[in-house]
């Protein structure tokens, strides 16, 4: 009888844990990799980079965007370094653990450029793929397209190409008046950070890591630094344009985005076409909201790995 109950309880907690086991394999849960394990500081145009630099083969450099820093892709790291890349995460200027200059000049889109280029330089990285999301895949697309023989492929996520037929519709011009916001300099840090950042909680839904980048935030001066993204480059945002922006682009690139995103919406994705001369590959994450590499970890990471094996 002793032995019988033995066996019960025992069969008890191994089907319990195997259950919960197979219960987090069906909601895809990928593993989370510890971006401050592997942390070097990095030199370029007299700021400091904090940047995760991890594992060997074709490199791979992810750029995030407002406000976040490399952390956001913690649940993207595993899967490209099971797939056999190297992986290059920065805290990009002004945001994470990096150098937070003065001034508004200072975060330019050329001067943001030449900051990926630099750390690809110092790193001794001559050519890579390139994932960017929101500001990041702005800069992404910047950077891609002025230095062209430094990327062999582009990913871009929730942001579309600047100036695409997509971003002129009234539609998406009302979504993106916190573009106006943000200009506003000083009275934007004064209503975004009062009340332990209530509105900015407002602003994106409380959804990302907003623990996270609120903590960053508190550092002195990153707030404004974080705001000088959008001072720098979209002054000239709501003019008429009527061709590309950029030089188009002849690599591979493919564009995401997500339908719970608050703030983007489709077409100033799918019309970023019209600045690729090379493939061109459109994807719709369902049920997602902005931060979809963190809302949907393993189907965003399928995306990447199909891509960039291509």
């Amino acid at each position: 009888m002793r032995n019988l109950l033995r066996f019960l309880f025992l069969s008890i907690i191994y089907f319990s844990f195997h259950s919960v086991a197979l219960s987090e394999i069906r909601l895809g849960k990928a593993p989370e990799f510890d971006v401050d394990s592997v942390k070097i500081t990095v030199e370029v145009n007299g700021l400091s980079f904090n940047v995760t630099d991890v594992g060997e083969g074709a490199p791979v450099v992810l750029l995030h965007g407002f406000p976040d820093s490399r952390h956001v892709w913690r649940y993207q790291i595993p899967a490209l370094l099971d797939a056999g890349y190297r992986v290059i995460a920065p805290d990009l200027r002004g945001f994470g653990e990096s150098s937070i200059p003065e001034g508004v000049e200072n975060y330019s889109i050329d001067k943001l450029a030449t900051d990926v280029v630099g750390i690809m330089d110092v790193l001794g990285i001559q050519k890579a793929s390139v994932i960017g999301h929101d500001f990041g895949a702005g800069l992404a697309w910047f950077t891609v397209a002025y230095y062209p023989d430094r990327f062999n492929k582009l990913v871009a996520m929730s942001v579309g190409v600047t100036g695409n037929p997509g971003w002129q519709t009234v539609d998406q011009r009302e979504k993106s008046w916190y573009f106006d916001f943000f200009n506003k300099e000083g009275i934007a840090e004064e209503a975004l950070s009062a009340d332990n950042f209530k509105l900015f909680r407002e602003l994106i839904r409380n959804q990302g890591d907003p623990d996270r980048f609120f903590a960053d935030m508190a550092r002195p001066g990153a707030l404004t630094a974080a705001l000088n993204w959008y001072r720098a480059n979209t002054k000239g945002f709501g003019k008429r344009i009527t061709e590309p922006v950029f030089p188009l682009i002849n690599i591979p690139v493919m564009g995401i985005w997500s339908t719970d995103d608050h703030h983007l919406l489709e077409a100033q994705m799918q019309e970023s076409k019209w600045n690729v001369t090379g493939p061109w590959r459109y994807e719709r994450v369902e049920d997602a909201g902005h931060w979809m590499m963190l809302e949907k970890p393993d189907e965003i990471n399928s995306l990447f790995l199909d891509f960039l094996a291509q």
